[in-house]
């Protein structure tokens, strides 16, 4: 599927003390300990991508200094990835969310 045609809403941001790419490697390691279709990488913004069949949760910095979790439609998938970043981060979820 292509992800990229289609606009995102931000469910939520993830709030540490730390900048975003002091944790990058952190962040990835606890999302891949949880999901198995994770690719992410650190080139200038910090971006994560959570990928299952037709349903993608991004966890980037495109549009904020902190990671923003992000999908094109609502559901227990990203609440599955916001649940999982609460096991070691403050998640302020935003509702409804924002495009």
């Amino acid at each position: 599927m292509d992800y990229g045609d289609r606009s995102q809403m931000v469910f939520g941001e993830v709030r540490y003390p730390e900048e975003y790419d002091d944790i990058h490697a952190e962040m990835v390691a606890l999302i891949r300990s949880q999901f198995s279709n994770v690719e992410a990488g650190l080139q200038g913004d910090s971006w994560i991508w959570i990928l299952d069949g037709d349903d993608k949760v991004a966890i980037d910095t495109f549009s904020s200094m902190k990671h923003q979790v992000k999908s094109c439609t609502a559901g227990s998938h990203v609440q599955r990835v916001i649940d999982a970043l609460r096991a070691k981060y403050d998640v302020q979820v935003f509702n409804p969310p924002v495009e």
